[in-house]
């Protein structure tokens, strides 16, 4: 079962409970028959209440989920909110494409182009208000099917729009379902050993990386360039597949979170959600968890926004804002540069009036978020969550710097390629533990909607990439203020609590990080 002693210890001896196991079912009338005299002899006087409550044990959530470890249970919820990942990863790279499409198509403006991609951030900020205070209120479960069913139902429409304000609104509630991502991440973290928590949810980002390559190929295949009279309302449908799938696995596969329902009092019905994961991951559930076990209630706290600025989460939470405002400016940024850089290197800023996206090199580019991942994995737990941030917002900056600098002088394209690369490697290994330690950071009763808000305070942040990025600011300029953002994103987080090896919400004080 890979626990330590120290978890044994806390739960109930097998031996302890076997006996009032069988006991109980005397009473209860069943044809034990491998019952035996002596059993009878020790009812004598007692009724199934009283003798439960003699042999009564408590443990903790976070110990009945170190007892289950890793298993099929965690990974169902890992493929759902895996796929929410990928779907919100697509949406973002998507319209880095179809704003270049639409801009020649529709004869729009910059300022009308750079819109459409911040709609959907600003559809996410009230999709992060709104639908994180909403989860630690009516539980994980339900915001999860909701964001799922909006992204889905509103990215299949984007491919039926006529005019650019319907765009607009349609994008607006793609963005809302966005908002509500930062869930499904949750409530995986809420299943997860504390062991294995920090792997566990960098697996996640996986799906994140191969939604983006994805949405290269599908834009390769459905797009090509402008003389081949690609089709954009297929590449948009393709790329709403993904959710489709997520809400289709939430509703069958993923369970309340037992966190969650013990800060409710709801505590049986988290106990029977552990017990069926724990037969999902292949043990045995009554002798894991016997009916002599309960799960100790969790303090309820007051669940608002205003609790975030509290005497115990105002320092923590300003930290946490301006980390989150820095890296989802720096990593849309990125993002929107390798298109931008990628496109105008085969002199389509000449004025022929089409575009000619460079697959190739926007493919290997994105690619590199793999081996971030893969980086990452393998040093979280060693290395702590703080200081890989620290290194990795340090280095994205730099290479983004000489990315922009390089490519204003018109570097040669296989250096272009190697800084990218460089730099969408340390952007995505800087931002994936930054997501961790955010929920490994928050308690539970506040941690949907602190870490809803911080993620509403980057899509206010990310509002205004396009409008760096595709703006007519030179490229070298670009790099300088791109460096800037890494170096305050490098400076806040490195004043973070470190949750290395602790249980979800459980480090040393905020007011002493």
């Amino acid at each position: 079962l890979n626990m330590g002693k120290n978890n044994y210890d806390k739960v109930p001896n097998r031996d302890d409970c076997n006996g009032l196991t069988n006991e109980y079912r005397q009473l209860e009338g069943s044809d034990n028959n491998q019952a035996n005299d002596g059993i009878y002899n020790s009812l004598e006087g007692s009724t199934p209440g009283t003798l439960v409550q003699q042999h009564q044990r408590t443990i903790s959530v976070d110990d009945a989920i170190e007892l289950l470890g890793m298993g099929k249970c965690q990974l169902q919820i890992l493929t759902a909110a895996g796929l929410c990942f990928a779907a919100d990863a697509m949406q973002i790279l998507m319209l880095s494409f179809l704003s270049k499409i639409l801009e020649l198509e529709w004869k729009l403006t910059k300022d009308e182009t750079a819109l459409i991609t911040s709609m959907l951030f600003v559809g996410a900020i009230f999709g992060t208000l709104i639908l994180g205070p909403l989860a630690d209120r009516k539980g994980r479960r339900p915001v999860f099917i909701l964001g799922t069913s909006l992204i889905s139902f509103f990215g299949i429409s984007v491919g039926f729009v006529a005019n650019y304000s319907v765009l607009l609104v349609a994008m607006f509630m793609v963005g809302f379902g966005v908002g509500g991502l930062t869930v499904p991440f949750d409530i995986l973290a809420e299943f997860l050993p504390a062991e294995s928590r920090g792997k566990n949810l960098l697996f996640i980002n996986y799906f994140w990386s191969l939604g983006v390559l994805f949405v290269v190929l599908i834009a390769y295949f459905t797009l090509g360039n402008e003389q081949q009279g690609g089709d954009w309302r297929i590449f948009v449908q393709l790329c709403a597949v993904p959710c489709i799938l997520s809400l289709v696995l939430g509703l069958k596969v993923v369970p309340e979170s037992p966190r969650w329902l013990c800060t409710q009092g709801r505590c049986d019905e988290a106990l029977d959600i552990i017990r069926n994961a724990a037969d999902l991951n292949g043990l045995h559930s009554e002798s894991l968890f016997p009916k002599c076990v309960q799960l100790m209630d969790e303090e309820e706290e007051e669940s608002n926004f205003m609790e975030l600025f509290s005497s115990r989460w105002g320092t923590i939470t300003l930290k946490l804002w301006v980390t989150w405002a820095a890296f989802a400016f720096a990593y849309y940024g990125t993002i929107m540069l390798t298109t931008e850089i990628f496109d105008s290197t085969e002199g389509n800023k000449g004025g022929t009036g089409g575009y000619n996206f460079d697959y190739s090199a926007i493919f290997v580019s994105s690619s590199s978020e793999l081996i971030g991942i893969t980086l990452v994995i393998f040093t979280v737990d060693s290395c702590g969550r703080i200081p890989l941030q620290v290194g990795s917002y340090f280095m994205a900056g730099i290479c983004v710097c000489a990315f922009c600098i390089l490519a204003s002088n018109g570097a040669q394209r296989n250096v272009l390629v190697a800084l990218g690369f460089a730099a969408r490697i340390f952007e995505m290994a800087g931002s994936i533990v930054t997501w961790v330690s955010t929920a490994e950071i928050l308690t539970t009763e506040v941690r949907t909607t602190g870490h809803s808000a911080a993620n509403a305070v980057a899509k206010v942040s990310a509002i205004f990439a396009p409008f760096l990025v595709e703006s007519n600011v030179s490229l070298y300029y670009k790099g300088i203020g791109m460096l800037i953002i890494h170096l305050i994103a490098m400076l806040f987080v490195s004043q973070l609590p470190e949750t290395k090896g602790s249980h979800m919400g459980r480090h040393r004080d905020p007011e002493e990080a």
